[in-house]
This record gives C-alpha cells, sequence and structure tokens, in this order.
C-alpha cells in the first residue's frame, strides 16, 4: 500500500491515521488496530506510521548487558488490554523457543536487551505500514467545501533530504518520544554527551589514551548510576565521578500500594481529578519515576566505593551535594564547573568526558502542527487540553483528531512517558477512532438523506 501523495484521492485512499513516530507508543496501537482488523466484520481500520529512525529502536544507548527492566512483563504492549493477543510477551518468548527457559529465571522482570527484541519481534510485522528513515516537516489542514477540516495532510522527507511526500489522513497519532534534556547553558560535543549516547561513545573512549584518567556522569536517576556502574567496568583505569546535587542515590518507592498510580484505573481517577490533587498526587509519587534508583544497584555502587576505600585506590568518588554549573569542550577533552550546594565552593574538573544523564522531556507537539495549532485549546497554563480518549481539543472547525502518545502528564498522571499503560492507551485510542469514524458515517448519511 504505497503512501505517496495522489493528485486526486477518493475517501477511500485516506488514511484512517498516520502515525508519527513508531516507537513503542505507537507500535502497541498499531498492534491494538490489528487485533481489532483480524476479528471485525466492518471496514478495517487503514493505519500508517512515519519514522525518522532507520529502522525501529528503543533507548538503544541504554540496552546495557544485564540491565533489567523497571516494570514486569505483563505490562507489554499487549496484555492488560488484551491477553489472548498474539502479540504478548509470552507469545514472544514461546517463538523464540524460550518460554520454559524464562519461566525457570522466576522473575517478572526481564532484561532490557530482552524486552527490546520482543519489541522489535512485534515492529516486524508492521514493515508494510512504517516509512522509516523519514521526518515530518508539516502538518496542514484539507479544508472541506464548507470550510471544516475533517482530513490534514502530513508532509514528509527522507532523512538527510531527497524525496517529499504527502500523506492524508482524518487523524493523526504523535508519537514522537523523549529528547535529551541537557542543563541550561550546556551544549553536547564530542566530549559533552547524554546518557542517551553511552553504547556508542563508551567503546570511543576506551580505545583512545585518556588524558585525565576521568569521567565525570551527572544526575541522581537510574540511568547515572546504571552509566556509573558501566563506566566504571568498562574504563578500569579511570576514575568515574558521579556529580549529585544530593546526599547520594535515593531509592525508587516500588511498593505495591504505591505502584497503584501505574495502574490504569489511576489515569481515570486522575483525570477527573481537581487540578490541585493533580499537582499533589505528582508530586507525591515522583519518587516512583523520577530521580531515583533501584535499591539493589545502589547498595552495589556503595559497596564498591567502600571496597575502593579499603584498598586505598578509589576510582569510584560521589560528589554529592553538588551542582554541575557549565561544561565545556577543551583540546583534551571536557571541563566541568561545579559547586557545592553546602559551602559554595565552585571548581573545575577536568575530565576526559562529562556524561549528562539528566533525563528527557517532551517536545511540545504544537511545533509539528503549523496552523493547525492555532485550533487547539489550552488550559490556564497554556497546556494543551486533552480529552479522555487522548485526543486534543480542538475548536469546532477541526474535525480531523490529534492523538497524544505523551506529554499529558498534566491530564492522564505519570504513566503518560512510561510503559506502564501503553497496552490499554492504544485500546482507548483505537476505540476512539472507531468511534469517531462511525460518527462520520452517520453524518455522511444524515446529510445525504436531507438533501
Amino acid at each position: 500500500m504505497s503512501l505517496e501523495h495522489e493528485a486526486d484521492r477518493s475517501n477511500e485512499d485516506v488514511d484512517d491515521l498516520i502515525g508519527i513516530g513508531f516507537g513503542p507508543a505507537n507500535l502497541a496501537l498499531a498492534i491494538a488496530v490489528d487485533d481489532h482488523n483480524r476479528t471485525a466484520a466492518e471496514p478495517p481500520l487503514r493505519v500508517n506510521f512515519l519514522e525518522r529512525q532507520a529502522g525501529f529502536g528503543w533507548h538503544r544507548g541504554m540496552l546495557l548487558d544485564g540491565a533489567t527492566m523497571q516494570v514486569s512483563f505483563l505490562k507489554d504492549l499487549v496484555t492488560q488490554r488484551d491477553p489472548r493477543s498474539r502479540y504478548t510477551f509470552l507469545a514472544y518468548l514461546q517463538e523464540r523457543g524460550r518460554l520454559a527457559d524464562f519461566i525457570n529465571l522466576k522473575t517478572f522482570y526481564p532484561t532490557r536487551l530482552e524486552f527490546h527484541d520482543y519489541f522489535e519481534w512485534c515492529a516486524a510485522e508492521f514493515a508494510d505500514r512504517v516509512r522509516y528513515a523519514r521526518t515530518v516537516t508539516g502538518i496542514r489542514p484539507v479544508p472541506a467545501a464548507d470550510g471544516r477540516i475533517e482530513q490534514v495532510e502530513v508532509v514528509s522527507e527522507a532523512v538527510g533530504g531527497g524525496s517529499v511526500r504527502t500523506h492524508r489522513t482524518r487523524n493523526i497519532s504523535v508519537g514522537t518520544g523523549l529528547v535529551p534534556r541537557l542543563p541550561e547553558g550546556v551544549a553536547a560535543g564530542e566530549n559533552v554527551w547524554h546518557t542517551r549516547d553511552l553504547l556508542q561513545r563508551a567503546p570511543q573512549l576506551a580505545a583512545r589514551p585518556l588524558t585525565h584518567r576521568r569521567i565525570a556522569v551527572i544526575g541522581a536517576g537510574q540511568s547515572a548510576a546504571e552509566a556509573v556502574d558501566f563506566l566504571h567496568r568498562a574504563l578500569p583505569e579511570a576514575e568515574i565521578c558521579a556529580v549529585l546535587t544530593r546526599y547520594g542515590y535515593s531509592p525508587a518507592d516500588d511498593s505495591p500500594f504505591a505502584n497503584r498510580i501505574f495502574d490504569p484505573a489511576a489515569v481515570d481517577e486522575f483525570y477527573a481529578a481537581p487540578e490541585d490533587a493533580k499537582q499533589r498526587l505528582l508530586t507525591q509519587h515522583a519518587n516512583t519515576n523520577y530521580s531515583v534508583v533501584d535499591g539493589e544497584l545502589i547498595e552495589q555502587l556503595y559497596r564498591t566505593a567502600y571496597q575502593e576505600k579499603v584498598v586505598g585506590r578509589e576510582r569510584l568518588r560521589v560528589l554529592n551535594t553538588t551542582r554541575l554549573t557549565a561544561a565545556e569542550e577543551t583540546a583534551t577533552g571536557a571541563r566541568a564547573h561545579l559547586r557545592s550546594l553546602t559551602t559554595g565552593r565552585e571548581h573545575v574538573l577536568d575530565c576526559d568526558a562529562v556524561v549528562l544523564a539528566t533525563g528527557y522531556t517532551h517536545v511540545d507537539p504544537r511545533e509539528l502542527l503549523g496552523e493547525l495549532a492555532d485550533a487547539c485549546r489550552t488550559d490556564e497554563q497554556g497546556r494543551l487540553r486533552v480529552d479522555r480518549d487522548h485526543r486534543v481539543l480542538t475548536d469546532d472547525r477541526l474535525d480531523a483528531g490529534i492523538y497524544l502518545q505523551g506529554g499529558t502528564e498534566h491530564t492522564h498522571g505519570i504513566t503518560s512517558a512510561l510503559l506502564s499503560t501503553l497496552a490499554v492507551r492504544s485500546g482507548e485510542i483505537r476505540d476512539s477512532l472507531l468511534l469517531r469514524r462511525s460518527g462520520r458515517g452517520l453524518r455522511a448519511r444524515t446529510a445525504a438523506a436531507t438533501a
């Protein structure tokens, strides 16, 4: 099925949805649609996807050997929506011939590498519906004769320049994922980089002579702790400096009651809650996900630091209550400017590399929407208003649906950017597409009867 624009399209040539980005969120949506299309008597939903990467990939830079998922395998792409789906993690294990072996592990937490392979296994089923290595450069309205906008055109071009294509659709799903967050005033470079690139950059460090034999890792979350542990093992001659604004790493609260905030039902409760309650819940439960570390890894790093003190060769240094104020490239590596939060003393640290484990942030989807952004409703704080079905609320002239796969923490809660509710959310978006399609059919029949 070609996605290329044709000069004269019939309604049958228009997609029901174009997904922008093909990470786990839109992959889960593709699966939900496929599960419906396989069994439904009604016409299938027609969906296609555009992805800037050359192939499917999810946090490839952090697929560290032995690193495990922080969510249960039961929170895969489908199980909480339909455990009978052919796309469950257990079905993947069965096809790979590892189901009995995984059961014998007695764990709910597969390695990150294995879960990524599961994602790739699912994504391979949709190769004919994804155009990889394409960047979306614009979205523009297609006004009907009465001025209403029921369709939009998504313009994309090949990564690196080249062919430009236009794809017409009745709905879009924005699943562009997260982008690295850098400290204010700090720019990434050859020797200052984000943990997103850890597995790409670490071998380059190991292959070259280290002038300072020192790496600084900035941050206090899971990625920071994993980067410290990984680099400490990968660069046995280097000093690894963990720069934290607190006294040490804080453990994640993964207790059963606290984990209820990741339940699908919690999204309903959060969405219906008043604004002050939403803010309170986000603050109270931040330690389930943000700037926290797995308890076992904390203990492992502490044991390592202690044993190095015993033998008198301290390669793992924890610079606590310290903030990075600037970082810059130098002729021999990078320089980190630090300030103690307790004494106010400032000093510099010359390093071979400064690694920024400073988290991620969402890209405002309005940057993609162009003039359609003017039709999107916002709240008192300028944030997009989003309906329960994850569709952006718009003014009356825009009927084309804009669904958000992330960036909705202010409306749908802490799971907005996490894997925990992807299976359920994809089903909600699919059902919304079906409901809206049936509504269009009803309007069309009513209009014909009236005429």
